[in-house]
């Protein structure tokens, strides 16, 4: 009996053992399947090897032969005879290269994480719904589809990518697919829609009006004047001030009274219910070498393995495009053609503001504007959640856009989106997006730039241009609604029709220069005007803009002889500006009189300290030791002026602190300042006093993280860049890397965001271009090309793009060439 027990046990154990690793248990996959030696993540290792040098594919989609050649970074060079089949190769192979990512985006952005994780993820997708993103993506679409030839781009690039998830089998999945133990669905072009509104909602999706507001009612008008102006004391904006104007400006709607009274303090303020960045610049061909322009692009956004750019070389007739595409939306984003190169900075614009509204009663069906009640509409939206029930959420609308949320309830973002009012967000507002990129890359002049611009929506761009002809321009550019100044500032009533938008800045009208006198044009979304410019845009732009934009402009008055490499060694310049600024008065309070519980002793720890710092040349680089005590120390210092006036846990509200333009001020010259005095004490502070205690901070985090101030205190250390997987899965991204740059610094390379993708173009008669961005073409973590140009970029180093004149055009960087057939 037992000879025949224990086989059975043990056939039993086998049955039960496999049946779970291949079952999904909860929020834990099956990881059987994901270790499967036939079909699990084993079999999506690559050969180091370039793909086949000499291949054909039969893709029955296509309607003419297409060639396609990869270089030795593996990007594809297309070569189609139509349009159609261009975006249909473009699509089918970057689906080949990055499918999971750009399915996994359209995801996030359409609220359906759930459906692939389970409830865990049920709020990020009840947040993105709620906040419209599937709504303005549907209606961006439908705007698109109207003009047949983007509806051939967004349809055929679709087409392609559908080729691709057809060709897959359960061995060939990318291997996040098996990990999370799902499957690709079709790709539709509402997918390509939904990526860009989350491009918006990364880039113009939040707003300080509920913390303004609160601001504004617990210290008045007078303060909210002094502290957050409308245009910092320090400033150079990308249009420079006394650009003559080329257009007439139209009347600027009129401020409603009862603003202008709640501003001048007559009236009582009700209190309402409860570094991402980027450069680009251009010089002109009287600064360079060449005679021709240059022109350099970085965005700095979120640093993830896959990278957020996929290189492509696009050609057709009438077109021959290299540049930077977003994986799952078709046609070059950022790039350049033998004629012309673009490229693009984040504007940081108001364009959305938030509603206060009146209900008529505890159903929420009517709310009151212009004088009488007006319906809600009511808009079902149904969640799939994995391994549970559908899930119902109702969402309001009113003329102005989604009540974010309607009920008390703990929002996603707490300090963004207020309890029950309505938003306004030019992201659900319909453009066609698709176009202006379809047009730049076919753009040839100065002309065909501007008429790309003129149907661009969102988010807003500072568009930089360089021409062969020898044009260099920038344009502020997207849809800018018509606003009385302030207007969006603070949380505005949604009962009066004066405070809804009252139109839109003409696009022809949008901040503008082209070929400036100084010989340069250059953002770092910093303002986009001076106060001469007619209307308004914001009062409020990134933190360190200032300071990056101010070192670019500072740097490009001075360059003769401009190279690319001149502009590759700006793109890496590790120089902090307010560093420079305050760090030799923040030695002398450091040194001067103060009460003895605070005075830095000379065999103190903070003496070798302040020591290193006096040796400082202010440049963030990765083995400097001084910018590790330095930001801990000013960041400090600043919490500790502004945190109990400002802060959450002092006052029991979400509240904005002063910009870093006003707390420079106030250190330099302000002193006595009553906001220096921190409140939760009895004792009257110093601003000698908070340095010197900011300073002990500093040191003793740092000595208790590292040891004694030595080579460990390295801003590399402190700073521990990290390029993560999308997933955050351990090992499969790259942690500490050995770089400098932060916040505010030319080079903005931080903890988790950076440079996505470098660029520097020299136009000529035979345009020249060079680009890295930190990861690989491949999402595939089993492949070489996933990551193959991080060093490059870590180093600051370009590599010089491939861009091919004809398919046939011989170049010893070339490794394959595809045949693309019925």
């Amino acid at each position: 009996m037992l000879r025949i027990i224990k086989p059975v046990l043990a056939l039993l154990v086998s049955v039960s053992l496999t049946w779970v690793l291949n079952t999904r248990q909860g929020d834990v996959p099956p990881f059987g399947k994901f270790l499967s030696p036939f079909r699990g993540f084993w079999r999506n290792a690559e050969p180091a090897a370039a793909p086949a040098a000499l291949q054909t594919l039969r893709l029955p989609g296509l309607r003419q032969p297409v060639q396609v050649r990869f270089d030795d970074r593996r990007v594809p060079h297309i070569f189609a005879q139509n349009d159609h089949d261009l975006y249909y190769a473009q699509g089918y192979l970057t689906a080949r290269d990055r499918l999971w990512q750009m399915d996994f985006i359209a995801h996030v952005a359409a609220g359906r994480l759930s459906e692939i994780v389970g409830p865990a993820r049920l709020e990020t997708d009840r947040f993105f719904r709620r906040m419209g993103l599937p709504f303005g993506a549907r209606r961006s679409l439908d705007s698109a589809m109207t003009d047949p030839v983007t509806r051939t781009v967004l349809t055929s690039y679709a087409d392609g990518a559908n080729a691709y998830i057809g060709s897959l089998t359960p061995q060939t999945l990318p291997f996040e697919y098996k990990l999370l133990d799902y499957q690709p669905e079709p790709w539709e072009p509402l997918k390509s829609a939904l990526i860009l509104k989350y491009m918006a909602f990364d880039l113009s999706g939040r707003s300080d009006d509920l913390r303004m507001s609160n601001a504004l009612a617990r210290y008045g008008p007078a303060v909210i004047k002094d502290l957050f102006p409308d245009y910092p004391m320090q400033e150079d904006p990308i249009v420079p001030v006394g650009t003559p104007l080329d257009f007439t400006p139209l009347p600027v709607p009129a401020t409603p009274p009862g603003f202008l009274a709640a501003m001048s303090g007559k009236v009582p303020q009700n209190e309402p219910d409860p570094e991402l960045g980027s450069n680009n610049f251009a010089v002109s061909g009287a600064k360079s070498a060449s005679g021709f322009p240059l022109l350099a692009n970085d965005p700095h956004l979120q640093l993830n393995l896959p990278s957020i750019w996929y290189q492509v070389q696009l050609a057709a007739p009438g077109l021959n495009v290299y540049g930077v595409s977003i994986p799952g939306t078709p046609t070059v984003i950022i790039g350049f053609n033998e004629q012309v190169a673009w490229g693009v900075t984040n504007v940081a614009a108001d364009v959305l503001d938030w509603y206060q509204l009146k209900f008529k009663d505890s159903t929420r069906r009517e709310y009151w504007h212009d004088g009488r009640w007006k319906p809600i509409r009511r808009v079902v939206e149904r969640i799939t959640v994995r391994g549970q029930p559908d899930r119902l959420d109702t969402v309001l609308y009113t003329h102005h856009g989604p009540i974010v949320y309607d009920k008390p309830e703990k929002p996603f973002l707490p300090a963004h989106a207020p309890v029950a009012h309505a938003m306004r967000w030019t992201a659900h507002d319909a453009a066609n997006e698709y176009q202006t990129f379809y047009r730049l890359n076919r753009a040839r002049n100065y002309q065909d730039y501007t008429a790309a611009l003129s149907t661009y929506g969102s988010p807003a761009q500072n568009f930089i241009f360089a021409s062969a002809d020898k044009d260099i321009a920038i344009w502020p550019n997207g849809r800018f609604p018509l606003k009385w100044r302030e207007q969006g500032k603070f949380i505005l009533d949604g009962t009066d029709p004066a405070y809804d938008w009252q139109g839109w800045i003409p696009a022809a009208q949008n901040p503008h220069v082209l070929n400036p006198p100084r010989q340069f044009v250059s953002s770092a979304n910093q303002f986009s005007t001076g106060p001469d410019y007619p209307y308004y845009l914001n009062w409020n732009y990134g933190d360190g803009s200032y300071d990056r934009a101010h070192r670019i402009n500072e740097r490009l008055a001075s360059m003769r002889q401009v190279t690319p490499d001149s502009l590759r060694m700006l793109q890496n310049d590790n120089l902090n500006l307010t560093a420079q600024l305050l760090l030799p008065r923040l030695l002398q309070l450091a040194a001067g009189p103060a009460n003895a519980d605070t005075l830095v002793a000379a065999s103190s720890p903070e003496a070798r300290v302040l020591a290193e710092l006096r040796r400082w040349n202010y440049h963030y680089t990765a083995d400097a030791l001084a910018p590790s005590v330095y930001e801990l120390w000013y960041g400090n210092l600043v919490k500790r002026i502004w945190s109990d006036d400002f802060g959450l846990k002092a006052t029991g509200l979400e509240m904005r602190m002063p910009a870093r333009d006003r707390t420079k001020t106030l250190i330099l010259r302000e002193a006595d300042s009553r906001w220096i005095d921190d409140q939760r004490t009895p004792q009257r502070e110093t601003l000698p006093q908070l340095v010197r205690r900011s300073l002990r901070f500093a040191t003793d985090s740092l000595t208790r993280k590292y040891g004694p101030l030595g080579p460990r205190w390295a801003w590399k250390n402190q700073k521990s860049t990290d390029i993560l997987h999308m997933l955050q899965i351990p090992g499969f991204g790259h942690m500490d890397l050995d770089c400098g740059g932060g916040a505010g610094i030319v080079n903005a390379t931080t903890e988790r965001t950076g440079p996505s993708w470098r660029m520097v173009v020299a136009l000529g008669p035979r345009v020249k271009a060079y680009g890295v961005f930190p990861g690989g073409q491949s999402g595939n973590p089993g492949s070489v090309a996933y990551d193959d140009m991080l060093e490059t970029w870590r180093v600051g180093q370009l590599n010089e793009l491939i861009f091919l004149r004809s398919a046939t055009e011989p170049n010893p960087r070339v490794r394959a060439a595809w045949m693309l057939e019925r």
